[in-house]
């Protein structure tokens, strides 16, 4: 019995890690725009973020003309991914296997993308997050911006690595 626990490595030791309920957020009711208020938070400063995320979906209303809550929906859409790659050993080598992306993670992946493509514009241009968040979710709406790029670079090596597909477990 004891020996059955330990080859099976997949498994944590306390079983599967369990899910936390978040709440929709309070002004458009969504979840997605908890999860992005949460992803952009720095040192537990959830008013801070939440001010940095509403301002951007100001201007972004402001700019489009268009409810803020459907643009961001439209560009998260363009920005999920669909393939990965996951490292797979066999026989001393390790082969990038192409697997589809569970919806969950499609979400937490996306956001991640969002956010760091946000960061990572200059400041010259745009002075604060809230520009820099705007100006990306509006051109991720687009299927432009940095978030995309990511999106389609991960597709694109799952694609090159379509070969090894067969190692899928």
């Amino acid at each position: 019995m004891l020996m059955q626990q330990r080859k099976d490595k997949t498994m944590p030791r306390r079983g599967p890690a369990k899910r936390i309920k978040i709440q929709p957020d309070p002004i458009y009711g969504n979840l997605m725009i908890t999860k992005l208020v949460n992803g952009a938070m720095k040192d537990g400063k959830k008013s801070a973020s939440e001010k940095q995320v509403y301002q951007a979906f100001e201007m972004i209303k402001e700019e489009l003309k268009e409810e803020p809550d459907k643009v961001f929906e439209k560009a998260l859409a363009n920005i999920r991914p669909t393939m990965e790659v996951r490292p797979r050993r066999i026989g001393g080598a390790a082969y990038q296997v192409p697997i589809p992306v569970r919806g969950s993670r499609q979400d937490s992946l996306a956001i991640r993308w969002l956010i760091e493509s946000a960061r990572a514009r200059s400041n010259a241009q745009y002075h604060t997050f809230a520009k820099k968040l705007s100006a990306e979710i509006i051109e991720a709406m687009k299927e432009e911006g940095g978030a995309v790029k990511k999106k389609q670079e991960m597709e694109r090596v799952a694609e090159a690595n379509r070969a090894f597909s067969h190692f899928r477990w």
